[in-house]
């Protein structure tokens, strides 16, 4: 699986309220609709600028907050392919793989803003086009890989009818 994209830029401890505001919790079930407000206490007008499989890069402790699901599903939903962050709240990182977003721990440092990277998932390796660098991430375990492939947990469930591990 290789994902190539633009990079946006976030800094540390970017909670769920910031992805997706709580007052639009009940407004709408529709992530299509949701992905319009991404971001938008802090970046109005922020789901203009993304297109189709691009990165959000982030410093420490992306997705604090509460464990709504609909923060990475409005990120998926918006377009973006992956987020990599020096760490994410434990509970967000789960609920990523679960909807089918991908979520890479690894050093953020050296990626700015606009840079284009390239991720092979299998071999846990971001090449930033940009900057002619290479990052190496720790490879998620096969099943997440798994997950990930079919679109998130339910979609892998409704296909394999258990789980192979």
């Amino acid at each position: 699986m290789i994902l190539k994209g633009k990079v946006h830029k976030f800094g540390e401890d970017v909670n769920t309220d910031y992805i997706i505001s709580g007052r639009y919790k009940f407004k709408s079930l529709n992530m299509k609709e949701l992905s319009t407000h991404i971001f938008e206490d802090i970046r109005p007008g922020f789901f203009k600028e993304i297109s189709q499989g691009d990165f959000i890069v982030a410093g420490e402790n992306f997705g604090c907050g509460s464990s709504r699901e609909q923060a990475p599903l409005v990120i998926k939903e918006s377009g973006i392919s992956a987020v990599l962050s020096k760490s994410f709240a434990r509970i967000f990182f789960r609920n990523c793989i679960n909807v089918g977003l991908l979520a890479i721990e690894c050093s953020t440092e050296k990626i700015e803003l606009s840079d284009v990277l390239e991720i092979n998932l299998e071999e846990g390796i971001i090449k930033n086009l940009t900057r002619k660098k290479i990052l190496k991430f720790k490879k998620l375990p096969g099943i997440m890989i798994q997950i990930l492939k079919a679109g998130g947990l339910a979609p892998y469930l409704k296909k394999k009818k258990k789980f192979d591990v």
